[in-house]
């Protein structure tokens, strides 16, 4: 299998983008298999940029085993042709993201929802204006797409 760089991308980067960056991350890892994907995560506005990830999502990864390190940053255009597979968490993300990306873009923009199978959720919602439980789902969400996301890709 050659080397697959994937972009995980939500509005901020500072709550589901950075955790399905870790998610993502945990797993390859667990398969030994970081030598295959570089990951990364931005967001679609610079507001939160050199910020880390929200607190509250912070801790409900932590529980999870998961530690989120990442360092909000915005799209950049290079990423649309450094990158195999830019992920979106919504329907917003995958309008913007088609809106921005250049023309001759290289980068496969997807919904990460499409990978789940546990779950019938449509996007991995906004969880910044919720409550404990809103980014348990998140989390929920992100393991079983990024778990199904990992083995279309290896078996690619």
């Amino acid at each position: 299998m050659k080397s697959t760089s994937v972009l995980f991308i939500c509005l901020g980067n500072i709550c589901r983008s950075p955790a399905a960056e870790a998610v993502f991350a945990s797993i390859v890892e667990k398969n030994n298999a970081h030598h295959l994907f570089h990951i990364d995560s931005a967001g679609l506005i610079a507001y939160h940029e050199g910020e880390s990830a929200d607190n509250r999502m912070r801790s409900i990864a932590f529980q999870r085993g998961y530690h989120l390190t990442h360092i909000s940053r915005p799209i950049r255009t290079a990423d649309f042709y450094n990158f195999d597979l830019i992920i979106g968490m919504d329907n917003e993300n995958i309008s913007k993201l088609q809106r921005i990306a250049p023309p001759d873009a290289t980068a496969r923009i997807e919904l990460l929802t499409r990978y789940c199978t546990a779950h019938t959720d449509d996007v991995v919602p906004d969880p910044y204006y919720g409550g404990t439980s809103a980014f348990v789902h998140v989390i929920d969400l992100l393991e079983d797409a990024c778990e199904n996301l990992f083995q279309k890709l290896m078996a690619d």
